[in-house]
């Protein structure tokens, strides 16, 4: 639906003008118009079709009147461990606010006001930002984030560094408030991280983490394993338990485990789903293939299904051998590593 490469532009349809301009009084140090910034934020797939608009008109919109660049990720690449799509906008400090401010305006009339409310409705925003950027948030004991809460108004927690997915070196910073206290709030964040080095060279696509897969993984002569079972029982609900087993050639279960458990966590942890792969000796009838049971939503079978046959093809598949006038001393090392 949306590359992550593009900046989706879009429509002034269902987005009003907005009114507060709190980050505009704010003594930002002034932008050279060169150094550039950028936040990244989750969304539902209702809230980012909003954001795109019909044909891309709104975000279009959204870009041209900010002069930020907004990009999503697909539609089926969710943040770990959510079923939200990830936002991110790029730009200078004022151009990356008002862009926030639209959108969060936008959002807030559709999907987020709070019922019941007499004041202005209240709504909620979460932020991604990298583990070693949360503590400029937080501050000495406390006292950053205390200062933004007074500042703003809002309401500030940033997600324990202890739950995070393996692999995964962000954490969610939840801001709840009105739309002024939120990008009063997101102002004072965003002016932090900016001041972080590290935070303005981690500017990357919208979607860094371990790629999900939105079709069904090729299985080939080399694949290693095949899918023998397929048992589902849904009611057209996302939340609904599913289940599918896999057949795994034995000598590759290792490599879906890990030493120490720590693939099958990581694909768990990741794609969502349980995983239970069955004891020694315990083989799909007629085969040597081990059985790798998958339970969880369709889109959590989906992404642990394709990990675990990347797993199972990379282990089967040898490295390309050198070239023959090349000494194996100067070979390169490609970092594999997860962003």
């Amino acid at each position: 639906m949306v590359s992550p490469d593009s900046g989706y532009a879009s429509s002034d349809e269902g987005a009003p003008e907005a009114k507060s301009p709190p980050h505009k009084s704010q003594s930002l140090p002034p932008s050279d118009g060169i150094e550039t910034t950028y936040l990244r934020f989750l969304a539902s797939n209702a809230e980012a079709g909003s954001i795109i608009g019909k044909g891309g008109t709104t975000i279009s919109d959204f870009q041209s009147r900010s002069n930020a660049r907004i990009q999503l990720s697909r539609n089926y690449e969710y943040f770990p461990g959510t079923s939200d799509r990830v936002i991110m906008v790029s730009g200078t400090t004022d151009e990356v606010l008002e862009a926030v401010e639209l959108i969060l305006t936008k959002l807030l009339n559709e999907f987020y006001a709070e019922d019941g409310d007499e004041g202005e409705p209240r709504s909620k925003v979460r932020l991604i930002v990298p583990n070693s950027s949360c503590g400029g948030i937080i501050g000495k004991g406390g006292s950053m984030i205390r200062s933004f809460i007074e500042d703003s108004g809002a309401n500030i927690k940033i997600s324990p560094q202890d739950h995070n997915y393996i692999g995964l070196n962000d954490r969610l910073v939840t801001v709840i408030g009105t739309l002024q206290q939120l990008v009063q709030a997101i102002n004072l964040i965003l002016f932090k991280l900016s001041e972080d080095l590290y935070y303005l060279q981690s500017i990357g696509p919208p979607f860094p983490y371990a790629a999900p897969y939105n079709a069904p993984p090729n299985y080939g002569s080399h694949g290693g394993g095949g899918k023998f079972q397929n048992n589902r029982f849904q009611n057209n609900k996302e939340d609904m338990s599913n289940s599918v087993t896999l057949g795994v050639a034995d000598e590759h279960i290792g490599i879906v485990v890990g030493r120490g458990g720590r693939n099958i966590m990581e694909i768990s942890q990741i794609s969502g789903a349980k995983i239970k792969i069955s004891e020694r000796g315990d083989f799909i009838s007629g085969t040597c293939d081990r059985k790798v049971t998958m339970t969880g939503s369709q889109r959590a079978i989906r992404v642990a299904e394709a990990m675990i046959m990347h797993k199972v093809a990379s282990a089967s598949t040898p490295p390309p051998p050198p070239p023959a006038d090349m000494n194996p001393d100067h070979l390169s090392v490609q970092n594999l590593s997860v962003q």
